[in-house]
Protein backbone atom coordinates (compact mmCIF):
# COMPACT_ATOMS: atom_id res chain seq x y z
CA UNK A 1 0.00 0.00 0.00
CA UNK A 2 0.94 3.43 -0.39
CA UNK A 3 2.30 5.25 2.54
CA UNK A 4 0.67 8.08 4.05
CA UNK A 5 3.23 10.88 2.50
CA UNK A 6 2.31 8.80 -1.05
CA UNK A 7 -1.35 8.75 -0.52
CA UNK A 8 -1.58 12.93 0.48
CA UNK A 9 0.66 13.44 -2.75
CA UNK A 10 -1.23 11.43 -5.16
CA UNK A 11 -4.50 12.92 -7.14
CA UNK A 12 -7.93 10.97 -7.47
CA UNK A 13 -7.48 11.57 -10.95
CA UNK A 14 -3.97 11.18 -12.44
CA UNK A 15 -2.90 12.65 -15.55
CA UNK A 16 -2.46 10.25 -18.45
CA UNK A 17 0.76 12.29 -19.82
CA UNK A 18 2.58 12.17 -16.23
CA UNK A 19 2.17 8.24 -16.07
CA UNK A 20 3.29 7.45 -19.55
CA UNK A 21 6.02 9.72 -18.74
CA UNK A 22 6.58 7.56 -15.36
CA UNK A 23 6.06 4.17 -17.33
CA UNK A 24 8.73 5.32 -19.96
CA UNK A 25 11.56 6.39 -17.75
CA UNK A 26 11.18 3.11 -15.74
CA UNK A 27 11.25 0.58 -18.81
CA UNK A 28 14.41 2.65 -19.56
CA UNK A 29 15.98 2.27 -16.30
CA UNK A 30 16.20 -1.25 -17.30
CA UNK A 31 18.49 -0.59 -20.72
CA UNK A 32 14.74 -0.42 -22.98
CA UNK A 33 15.85 2.18 -26.00
CA UNK A 34 13.88 5.52 -25.53
CA UNK A 35 11.70 5.15 -28.51
CA UNK A 36 10.75 1.23 -27.56
CA UNK A 37 10.04 2.20 -23.80
CA UNK A 38 7.43 5.17 -25.36
CA UNK A 39 5.54 2.68 -27.18
CA UNK A 40 5.35 0.69 -24.43
CA UNK A 41 4.37 2.63 -21.53
CA UNK A 42 1.45 4.23 -24.23
CA UNK A 43 0.03 0.56 -24.52
CA UNK A 44 -0.55 0.60 -21.34
CA UNK A 45 -1.45 3.95 -20.22
CA UNK A 46 -4.03 3.69 -23.24
CA UNK A 47 -5.47 0.57 -22.30
CA UNK A 48 -6.34 2.93 -19.20
CA UNK A 49 -7.77 5.35 -21.54
CA UNK A 50 -9.75 2.98 -23.11
CA UNK A 51 -11.37 1.48 -19.63
CA UNK A 52 -9.38 -1.73 -20.47
CA UNK A 53 -7.86 -1.67 -16.62
CA UNK A 54 -6.90 -5.52 -16.99
CA UNK A 55 -4.16 -4.60 -19.26
CA UNK A 56 -3.13 -1.05 -18.52
CA UNK A 57 -0.53 -0.08 -15.76
CA UNK A 58 -1.68 -3.00 -13.78
CA UNK A 59 0.74 -5.10 -15.86
CA UNK A 60 3.81 -2.88 -15.47
CA UNK A 61 5.23 -4.65 -12.69
CA UNK A 62 5.16 -7.60 -14.30
CA UNK A 63 6.88 -6.77 -17.98
CA UNK A 64 9.40 -5.19 -15.29
CA UNK A 65 10.37 -8.46 -13.87
CA UNK A 66 10.35 -10.14 -17.09
CA UNK A 67 12.98 -7.63 -17.92
CA UNK A 68 14.98 -7.81 -14.85
CA UNK A 69 15.19 -11.52 -14.97
CA UNK A 70 15.96 -11.52 -18.97
CA UNK A 71 13.02 -13.57 -19.82
CA UNK A 72 12.05 -10.70 -22.14
CA UNK A 73 15.25 -8.73 -23.80
CA UNK A 74 14.88 -4.90 -23.03
CA UNK A 75 16.67 -4.39 -26.87
CA UNK A 76 14.12 -5.94 -29.29
CA UNK A 77 16.25 -6.99 -32.55
CA UNK A 78 13.41 -8.67 -35.23
CA UNK A 79 14.36 -10.67 -38.06
CA UNK A 80 12.49 -11.99 -41.25
CA UNK A 81 13.04 -15.81 -41.84
CA UNK A 82 10.41 -15.67 -44.37
CA UNK A 83 9.88 -13.05 -46.74
CA UNK A 84 7.64 -13.74 -49.79
CA UNK A 85 5.49 -11.16 -51.23
CA UNK A 86 2.54 -10.46 -49.05
CA UNK A 87 3.76 -12.88 -46.41
CA UNK A 88 6.80 -12.38 -44.13
CA UNK A 89 6.95 -14.58 -41.16
CA UNK A 90 9.36 -12.22 -38.45
CA UNK A 91 11.19 -13.56 -35.34
CA UNK A 92 11.07 -11.49 -32.15
CA UNK A 93 13.96 -13.09 -30.49
CA UNK A 94 12.16 -12.92 -27.10
CA UNK A 95 12.22 -8.82 -27.11
CA UNK A 96 9.16 -7.11 -26.15
CA UNK A 97 5.86 -7.55 -27.21
CA UNK A 98 4.74 -4.32 -27.96
CA UNK A 99 7.61 -3.45 -30.26
CA UNK A 100 7.83 -6.62 -31.96
CA UNK A 101 3.67 -5.77 -32.68
CA UNK A 102 4.17 -2.53 -33.58
CA UNK A 103 7.00 -3.29 -36.47
CA UNK A 104 4.55 -6.15 -37.71
CA UNK A 105 2.18 -3.68 -38.40
CA UNK A 106 4.34 -1.54 -40.96
CA UNK A 107 5.08 -4.47 -42.46
CA UNK A 108 1.73 -5.70 -42.93
CA UNK A 109 0.15 -2.68 -43.68
CA UNK A 110 3.03 -1.82 -46.64
CA UNK A 111 2.70 -5.11 -47.81
CA UNK A 112 -1.04 -4.88 -48.04
CA UNK A 113 -0.36 -1.65 -50.27
CA UNK A 114 1.35 -3.14 -53.09
CA UNK A 115 0.00 -6.30 -53.06
CA UNK A 116 -4.04 -5.65 -51.66
CA UNK A 117 -2.88 -7.96 -48.75
CA UNK A 118 -0.22 -8.12 -46.17
CA UNK A 119 0.57 -11.48 -43.90
CA UNK A 120 2.88 -11.03 -40.76
CA UNK A 121 3.16 -14.41 -39.06
CA UNK A 122 5.44 -13.64 -35.57
CA UNK A 123 7.14 -15.85 -33.76
CA UNK A 124 9.08 -15.88 -30.26
CA UNK A 125 7.43 -12.90 -28.98
CA UNK A 126 6.01 -11.77 -25.39
CA UNK A 127 2.63 -10.14 -24.38
CA UNK A 128 2.11 -7.31 -26.11
CA UNK A 129 -1.35 -5.61 -24.41
CA UNK A 130 -4.45 -5.15 -25.62
CA UNK A 131 -4.91 -6.00 -29.88
CA UNK A 132 -7.00 -3.20 -30.65
CA UNK A 133 -3.99 -0.94 -30.21
CA UNK A 134 -2.18 -2.28 -33.40
CA UNK A 135 -5.61 -3.47 -35.40
CA UNK A 136 -6.51 0.57 -35.05
CA UNK A 137 -3.20 1.89 -36.26
CA UNK A 138 -3.82 -0.23 -39.60
CA UNK A 139 -7.47 1.17 -40.08
CA UNK A 140 -6.38 4.75 -39.45
CA UNK A 141 -4.06 4.15 -42.77
CA UNK A 142 -6.82 2.45 -45.17
CA UNK A 143 -6.59 -1.53 -44.11
CA UNK A 144 -8.78 -3.76 -42.39
CA UNK A 145 -6.57 -5.54 -39.92
CA UNK A 146 -7.35 -9.14 -38.15
CA UNK A 147 -4.67 -9.75 -35.46
CA UNK A 148 -4.30 -12.85 -33.10
CA UNK A 149 -1.93 -14.46 -30.29
CA UNK A 150 -1.40 -17.11 -28.07
CA UNK A 151 -1.23 -16.99 -24.79
CA UNK A 152 -0.38 -18.91 -21.27
CA UNK A 153 -2.46 -21.21 -20.60
CA UNK A 154 -5.57 -20.91 -18.33
CA UNK A 155 -8.31 -22.56 -19.96
CA UNK A 156 -8.80 -26.14 -19.88
CA UNK A 157 -9.78 -28.04 -22.92
CA UNK A 158 -13.37 -28.74 -22.92
CA UNK A 159 -14.23 -31.53 -20.32
CA UNK A 160 -10.67 -31.38 -18.50
CA UNK A 161 -9.05 -30.43 -15.46
CA UNK A 162 -5.52 -28.99 -16.71
CA UNK A 163 -4.24 -25.75 -18.00
CA UNK A 164 -3.61 -26.19 -21.68
CA UNK A 165 -5.19 -22.96 -23.64
CA UNK A 166 -4.58 -19.47 -23.40
CA UNK A 167 -7.52 -16.71 -23.69
CA UNK A 168 -6.13 -16.26 -27.07
CA UNK A 169 -7.15 -12.86 -28.11
CA UNK A 170 -8.26 -11.66 -31.43
CA UNK A 171 -9.58 -7.89 -32.97
CA UNK A 172 -10.39 -6.96 -36.32
CA UNK A 173 -10.49 -2.85 -36.97
CA UNK A 174 -12.12 -1.63 -40.30
CA UNK A 175 -11.29 1.43 -41.39
CA UNK A 176 -14.52 3.96 -40.58
CA UNK A 177 -15.44 7.46 -41.91
CA UNK A 178 -17.48 10.20 -39.47
CA UNK A 179 -17.34 7.22 -36.60
CA UNK A 180 -13.39 6.16 -36.74
CA UNK A 181 -12.33 2.73 -36.86
CA UNK A 182 -15.02 0.01 -36.09
CA UNK A 183 -13.24 -1.84 -33.64
CA UNK A 184 -13.66 -5.51 -31.99
CA UNK A 185 -11.22 -6.73 -28.98
CA UNK A 186 -11.82 -10.13 -27.22
CA UNK A 187 -10.36 -12.94 -26.21
CA UNK A 188 -12.09 -16.46 -26.46
CA UNK A 189 -12.15 -16.69 -22.54
CA UNK A 190 -15.80 -15.34 -20.99
CA UNK A 191 -13.01 -13.06 -19.47
CA UNK A 192 -9.70 -11.35 -19.44
CA UNK A 193 -7.46 -13.20 -16.98
CA UNK A 194 -6.11 -10.18 -16.27
CA UNK A 195 -9.96 -8.65 -15.04
CA UNK A 196 -9.49 -11.69 -12.48
CA UNK A 197 -6.03 -10.05 -11.10
CA UNK A 198 -7.89 -6.10 -10.96
CA UNK A 199 -10.93 -8.16 -8.84
CA UNK A 200 -8.25 -9.38 -6.82
CA UNK A 201 -6.64 -6.13 -6.17
CA UNK A 202 -10.03 -4.60 -5.44
CA UNK A 203 -10.69 -7.42 -2.98
CA UNK A 204 -14.50 -8.01 -4.89
CA UNK A 205 -15.73 -10.95 -6.25
CA UNK A 206 -16.03 -12.07 -9.55
CA UNK A 207 -19.27 -13.35 -11.50
CA UNK A 208 -19.71 -17.33 -11.28
CA UNK A 209 -19.92 -17.50 -14.67
CA UNK A 210 -16.22 -16.06 -14.70
CA UNK A 211 -14.02 -19.28 -13.68
CA UNK A 212 -13.95 -22.78 -11.83
CA UNK A 213 -11.91 -23.50 -8.84
CA UNK A 214 -9.17 -26.24 -9.46
CA UNK A 215 -11.70 -28.98 -8.72
CA UNK A 216 -13.70 -27.63 -11.35
CA UNK A 217 -16.48 -26.11 -9.28
CA UNK A 218 -18.13 -22.38 -9.51
CA UNK A 219 -16.36 -19.88 -7.50
CA UNK A 220 -16.79 -16.32 -7.19
CA UNK A 221 -13.20 -15.81 -5.47
CA UNK A 222 -10.65 -14.46 -7.40
CA UNK A 223 -8.12 -15.88 -5.69
CA UNK A 224 -9.92 -19.84 -6.38
CA UNK A 225 -10.43 -18.31 -10.04
CA UNK A 226 -6.38 -17.87 -10.54
CA UNK A 227 -5.74 -20.93 -8.86
CA UNK A 228 -8.30 -22.91 -11.20
CA UNK A 229 -9.67 -22.09 -14.12
CA UNK A 230 -11.13 -19.60 -16.63
CA UNK A 231 -14.02 -20.44 -18.71
CA UNK A 232 -14.28 -20.46 -22.34
CA UNK A 233 -16.55 -17.54 -23.84
CA UNK A 234 -19.82 -19.36 -25.14
CA UNK A 235 -19.34 -23.07 -23.74
CA UNK A 236 -17.38 -25.32 -26.04
CA UNK A 237 -17.52 -22.78 -28.83
CA UNK A 238 -15.07 -20.60 -26.86
CA UNK A 239 -12.64 -23.50 -26.26
CA UNK A 240 -12.90 -24.39 -30.24
CA UNK A 241 -12.01 -20.51 -31.10
CA UNK A 242 -8.97 -21.07 -28.40
CA UNK A 243 -7.82 -24.01 -30.47
CA UNK A 244 -7.87 -22.42 -33.72
CA UNK A 245 -5.98 -19.11 -32.48
CA UNK A 246 -3.61 -20.72 -30.61
CA UNK A 247 -2.61 -23.10 -33.84
CA UNK A 248 -2.87 -20.09 -36.36
CA UNK A 249 -0.41 -18.07 -34.00
CA UNK A 250 1.51 -20.86 -32.18
CA UNK A 251 2.21 -23.72 -34.80
CA UNK A 252 1.76 -21.88 -38.16
CA UNK A 253 4.34 -19.27 -37.05
CA UNK A 254 7.05 -22.04 -35.77
CA UNK A 255 6.55 -20.17 -32.39
CA UNK A 256 5.27 -22.40 -29.52
CA UNK A 257 1.95 -23.21 -28.10
CA UNK A 258 -0.52 -24.71 -25.39
CA UNK A 259 1.35 -24.88 -22.33
CA UNK A 260 4.72 -23.80 -23.58
CA UNK A 261 3.18 -20.26 -23.92
CA UNK A 262 4.41 -18.70 -20.73
CA UNK A 263 2.36 -15.04 -20.23
CA UNK A 264 3.41 -11.83 -18.61
CA UNK A 265 2.36 -13.29 -15.43
CA UNK A 266 5.56 -15.41 -15.25
CA UNK A 267 8.60 -13.44 -14.49
CA UNK A 268 11.49 -16.05 -15.49
CA UNK A 269 10.34 -18.14 -18.35
CA UNK A 270 10.42 -17.05 -22.26
CA UNK A 271 7.12 -16.76 -23.33
CA UNK A 272 7.43 -18.00 -27.05
CA UNK A 273 3.98 -16.56 -27.76
CA UNK A 274 3.06 -16.35 -31.79
CA UNK A 275 0.96 -14.14 -33.24
CA UNK A 276 -0.60 -13.72 -36.65
CA UNK A 277 -1.36 -10.41 -38.49
CA UNK A 278 -3.22 -9.91 -41.82
CA UNK A 279 -3.69 -6.45 -43.62
CA UNK A 280 -6.43 -5.82 -46.51
CA UNK A 281 -6.31 -2.64 -48.54
CA UNK A 282 -9.69 -1.86 -48.87
CA UNK A 283 -8.44 0.86 -52.20
CA UNK A 284 -7.86 -3.07 -53.36
CA UNK A 285 -11.62 -3.57 -53.26
CA UNK A 286 -12.91 -0.41 -53.52
CA UNK A 287 -12.36 3.67 -53.62
CA UNK A 288 -11.29 4.06 -49.83
CA UNK A 289 -13.79 7.01 -49.63
CA UNK A 290 -16.79 4.63 -51.16
CA UNK A 291 -16.19 2.28 -48.01
CA UNK A 292 -16.11 5.31 -45.47
CA UNK A 293 -19.48 6.50 -47.30
CA UNK A 294 -20.57 2.73 -46.41
CA UNK A 295 -19.49 2.05 -42.89
CA UNK A 296 -20.86 5.69 -41.63
CA UNK A 297 -24.20 3.98 -43.25
CA UNK A 298 -23.77 0.93 -41.60
CA UNK A 299 -23.29 2.73 -37.81
CA UNK A 300 -25.94 4.82 -38.26
CA UNK A 301 -28.68 1.81 -39.59
CA UNK A 302 -27.20 0.62 -35.95
CA UNK A 303 -27.84 3.22 -34.09
CA UNK A 304 -31.46 3.85 -35.75
CA UNK A 305 -33.40 1.36 -33.48
CA UNK A 306 -36.32 2.00 -30.57
CA UNK A 307 -33.47 1.70 -27.59
CA UNK A 308 -34.04 -1.60 -24.70
CA UNK A 309 -35.15 -1.01 -21.31
CA UNK A 310 -32.29 0.84 -19.21
CA UNK A 311 -29.75 1.13 -22.00
CA UNK A 312 -29.06 5.16 -23.07
CA UNK A 313 -27.67 4.25 -26.24
CA UNK A 314 -26.83 1.73 -28.82
CA UNK A 315 -23.05 1.61 -29.45
CA UNK A 316 -20.78 0.30 -32.28
CA UNK A 317 -17.69 -1.50 -31.24
CA UNK A 318 -14.80 0.37 -30.12
CA UNK A 319 -17.56 3.34 -29.62
CA UNK A 320 -17.03 2.23 -25.58
CA UNK A 321 -13.44 2.95 -25.45
CA UNK A 322 -13.87 6.30 -27.67
CA UNK A 323 -16.24 7.79 -25.62
CA UNK A 324 -13.77 6.10 -22.52
CA UNK A 325 -10.89 7.85 -24.01
CA UNK A 326 -12.61 10.80 -24.38
CA UNK A 327 -13.41 11.36 -21.02
CA UNK A 328 -10.56 10.06 -19.52
CA UNK A 329 -8.15 12.75 -21.00
CA UNK A 330 -10.48 15.12 -19.91
CA UNK A 331 -10.76 14.38 -16.11
CA UNK A 332 -7.53 12.07 -15.78
CA UNK A 333 -7.44 8.66 -14.73
CA UNK A 334 -9.15 7.10 -11.79
CA UNK A 335 -6.64 4.00 -10.79
CA UNK A 336 -7.52 1.39 -8.19
CA UNK A 337 -5.60 2.23 -4.99
CA UNK A 338 -3.69 -1.23 -5.16
CA UNK A 339 -2.39 -0.11 -9.22
CA UNK A 340 -1.20 3.59 -8.04
CA UNK A 341 1.07 1.71 -4.91
CA UNK A 342 2.53 -0.61 -7.20
CA UNK A 343 3.21 2.04 -10.19
CA UNK A 344 5.07 3.71 -7.32
CA UNK A 345 6.67 1.09 -5.95
CA UNK A 346 8.49 -0.09 -9.33
CA UNK A 347 9.05 3.76 -9.43
CA UNK A 348 11.16 4.04 -6.85
CA UNK A 349 12.70 0.89 -6.95
CA UNK A 350 13.99 2.06 -10.38
CA UNK A 351 15.17 5.29 -9.01
CA UNK A 352 12.67 6.93 -11.01
CA UNK A 353 10.58 9.99 -9.69
CA UNK A 354 7.50 8.60 -8.39
CA UNK A 355 5.35 11.57 -7.42
CA UNK A 356 2.43 11.29 -9.65
CA UNK A 357 1.01 15.24 -8.89
CA UNK A 358 3.36 16.58 -11.28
Amino acid sequence: MLDTTAQQDTPSRLDPTRLQQLATEVYQSIGVPEQDAQLAADTLVQADLWGHQSHGLLRLAWYVARLKSGAMKAVTQTSLTVDAGAICVMDGHDGIGQVITRQAVDQAVARAKLHGVGVVSIRNSNHFGTCMYYTRIAAEQGCVMLLMSNAGPNMAPWGGLKKKIGTNPWSIAVPGGDYGPIVMDMANSGVARGKIYLANNRNEEIPPHWAVDAAGRPTTDPKAALEGFILPMAGHKGYVMGVMVDILSGVLSGSQFLDKVHGPYDPVNRSGAGHLMVALNVAAFQPLSEFHQKIDQYVRSLKDVPLAAGHEQVFYPGELEKQADAENRARGLALPADTVADVVRVAREAGVNSNLAQ
